[in-house]
């Protein structure tokens, strides 16, 4: 199955079973920024647990990898879990919507956009940059995290908001990504 196809079926579920989601990762960087192939989509989700069946009646084996004692232990503990379509391998991290509050901010300023032909919730440009820094920290100075973010701030520019940025990169502990972003884009 396409990523693309398999994007819209999960969609589908989540919006039929009145799960509240928004897109993130790489393939929201590759619609705001450079886009670069990805084998998986990054969904933060609000998941109650009245909805775990539903979901893992919608993915059935042996199409589809999807452990409901996964699901359940992700949302005990507000962390993630996976889904793979298993002909292709194309895989979905879904991300437990916490009470971070950047979590709570970025997914209270979501939006929606085209993406593999598909309307559907998305990180705005900043969350985007803001997220991949974070990524790029936490995981040791990724230069993918990185250059993810850049395009993304080279390609949105001056519509991005600029004090929400600042304030958010403070509060992340990125502001030396976040400056060396604004620096290596002054260059071009």
């Amino acid at each position: 199955m396409p990523q693309s196809e398999l994007l819209k079926q999960v969609l589908r579920v989540l919006e039929g079973a009145g799960i509240e989601y928004m897109a993130t990762g790489s393939v929201v960087s590759s619609l705001q920024g450079e886009p670069r192939a990805t084998h998986d989509i990054d969904l933060i989700v609000a998941l109650k647990p009245q909805a775990v069946p539903k979901l893992v009646a919608a993915f059935p084996s042996p199409q589809y990898y999807l452990e409901e004692s996964g699901i359940r232990e992700a949302i005990r503990r507000r962390g993630m879990f996976n889904l793979v379509e298993t002909t292709e391998g194309d895989k979905v991290d879904f991300w437990l919507l916490t009470d971070d509050p950047f979590d709570r901010s970025r997914f209270s300023r979501r939006r929606t956009e085209e993406v593999l032909g598909v309307r559907m919730f998305v990180s705005s440009p900043e969350d985007t940059i803001l997220a991949k820094l974070a990524w790029a920290k936490k995981s040791g100075g990724s230069e993918r995290h990185f250059t993810d973010a850049l395009r993304v701030y080279e390609v949105q520019g001056e519509a991005l908001d600029r004090g929400y940025l600042d304030e958010w990169a403070g509060r992340l502990s990125v502001e030396d990504l976040w400056k060396e972003i604004q620096d290596q884009a002054e260059k071009l």
